[in-house]
């Protein structure tokens, strides 16, 4: 969905992410620990879920390297 973001901050790496099929955060905590991937033409840039992020089911991801901003809106695959 976009960058985890304060007010006068960005973090490239944070990306807050929401996932089909999840509604509220008791589905969303199920996710907290998997990897997960943003294809990035041959190449797979990876990271994982680390917090739920309010109460509505969005997730918190950590990625390795910074994602651009082409990335906001795109999917990502669930790893393992």
């Amino acid at each position: 969905m976009n960058y985890r973001m304060g007010p006068k901050t960005q973090c490239c790496k944070v990306y807050i992410l929401k996932f089909s099929g999840v509604e509220s955060s008791e589905e969303a905590a199920r996710l907290i620990g998997r990897k997960v991937a943003w294809p990035a033409g041959e190449h797979k840039i990876r990271g994982k879920v680390v917090a739920l992020h309010g109460k509505s089911g969005l997730v918190r991801a950590r990625f390795r390297k910074g994602l651009s901003g082409q990335a906001i809106g795109t999917r990502v695959e669930i790893i393992g």
